[in-house]
């Protein structure tokens, strides 16, 4: 670390990083790829309407099994066209599947989305 040339020295040890181990939070994987800081953001940015989360919520609350998208329309109360274009956002974001059946599209999480949104939010 450069220090001003008018700094004091007193005061140089005030202007020194100070760690305490656990005591500080930090990322515990180190600093973040580029890439990887876009994914979370993205994932991160795709839960952040209330709406969206909630569908995800109720993708993930049945567990390995798929949601189909006429269901979905009952949790939130809204129309299934409005419902279909948050599953995007979630799909584009990773963050679930999408798999025709028919007429109707079905959805399911991505499990390793999850963990690595956990890992993210584990802040030590």
């Amino acid at each position: 670390m450069t220090l001003a040339p008018d700094l004091p020295a007193a005061a140089a040890d005030q202007c020194a990083p100070r760690t305490t181990g656990t005591e500080c939070c930090s990322l515990s994987g180190g600093p973040m790829t580029a890439d990887d800081a876009q994914r979370i953001a993205g994932r991160l940015k795709a839960l952040s309407d209330p709406t969206r989360l909630r569908l995800l919520s109720h993708v993930a609350a049945q567990g390995c099994g798929a949601v189909c998208v006429c269901d979905l329309t009952a949790v939130v109360d809204i129309s299934q066209p409005t419902v279909s274009h948050h599953m995007k956002r979630l799909v584009d974001a990773g963050l679930v599947t999408r798999e025709q059946r028919g007429k109707w599209a079905h959805y399911s999480v991505v499990p390793e989305a999850f963990a690595e949104l956990r890992s993210f939010l584990d802040l030590g």
